[in-house]
């Protein structure tokens, strides 16, 4: 089998690889390289740099269609695509045998877009899992080729979930390669009620203790790498970087959400929510400043037990 490979970050990588191993891949198209680090010297997409030591063409145009005809004129079979980060459009779409295969981290239609692995977590997701599917002009609309289920633990992250489903995401596609070698192309129309994973913004991880402690909690856990769960304190915006649950035993509400409900020396700080319900901040991160234990914070703000925290006027 001849493919094409489409990919950009490191999370793609593993993908390349096996397609490499397991395919004669004829080209590679990655996003432009940019500049990156301290000093902003141009540096390339890892998909790009795992390519060149592979020897495999590189190609990486402004805009797919750019290279279409030379896509097609490759005479591939099918193509992997695999967080990209371009729209494809029809004259890339069919520049292959058998069309373009995509691996979407959701179990499709659910979480259609740009952040699957995100939202699944912000909106208390149980089971998610990974999708390939026949891409087509529609966002992330086309029939599915196979899929793999997984549970979401708890207190999984996104960094670790989306390091979790890039390793079933690779397992998934070695016997899906098997078939589409024996000419097993499946098409199967998605099915089930559809949902959306839109980009993140900035104001989508703030957090506002009016709503219930399980919600902002799934907020730190789904905006962990990117752009970070924050709340607006009246000294400025401080990034809360992991929280947990609070225990049956622990102290109770007394319906003041903000409220600092109990201080850990080693643990963090119990703070009070919406409805009396209870959250553990354990890490935060002050604007400007390096990551420390939430107790510390506290005791910086002189914070101690029944203290309320000082949120701004834009967070009530």
């Amino acid at each position: 089998m001849k493919a094409i490979f489409f990919g950009t970050p490191e999370t793609a990588v593993p993908f390349l690889r096996l397609l490499a191993a397991k395919t004669e891949v004829l080209a590679v198209v990655s996003q432009p390289d940019k500049p990156a680090g301290r000093g902003l010297q141009t540096a390339p997409t890892p998909v790009k740099a795992a390519a060149l030591e592979l020897g495999l063409k590189v190609l990486q145009p402004a805009k797919p269609s750019e290279i279409a005809a030379e896509l097609k004129a490759l005479g591939a079979d099918f193509g992997l695509v695999v967080a990209y980060g371009r729209i494809l459009k029809t004259d890339v779409l069919t520049s292959t045998r058998l069309g373009l295969l995509n691996a979407h981290f959701s179990l499709l239609p659910k979480y259609r877009g740009a952040a699957p692995v995100q939202w699944s977590l912000v909106r208390g997701e149980k089971k998610t899992g990974v999708s390939l599917f026949w891409l087509d002009e529609g966002m992330d609309t086309g029939p599915v080729q196979a899929t793999l289920e997984t549970d979401i633990g708890g207190d999984e992250d996104a960094p670790a979930l989306l390091a979790r489903l890039t390793k079933l995401g690779v397992e998934l596609l070695d016997p899906v390669l098997a078939d589409l070698s024996s000419g097993k192309v499946v098409r199967h129309p998605q099915a089930g009620e559809a949902s959306l994973a839109p980009l993140i913004t900035r104001e989508d991880a703030r957090l506002d203790l009016g709503r219930p402690a399980e919600e902002l909690h799934n907020l730190v856990r789904g905006f962990r790498s990117w752009p970070r769960a924050w709340l607006e304190l009246s000294s400025g915006k401080v990034l809360v970087l992991k929280t947990a649950p609070a225990h049956p035993s622990d102290p109770p509400g007394a319906g003041v959400p903000g409220r600092v409900l109990s201080v850990g020396r080693n643990k963090g700080i119990l703070v009070e929510c919406s409805s009396r319900s209870r959250l553990w901040f354990l890490e935060v991160q002050p604007e400007g400043k390096k990551p420390l234990n939430a107790a510390e914070f506290a005791n910086g703000l002189r914070l101690a037990v029944g203290g309320v925290l000082p949120l701004s006027g834009k967070q009530i």
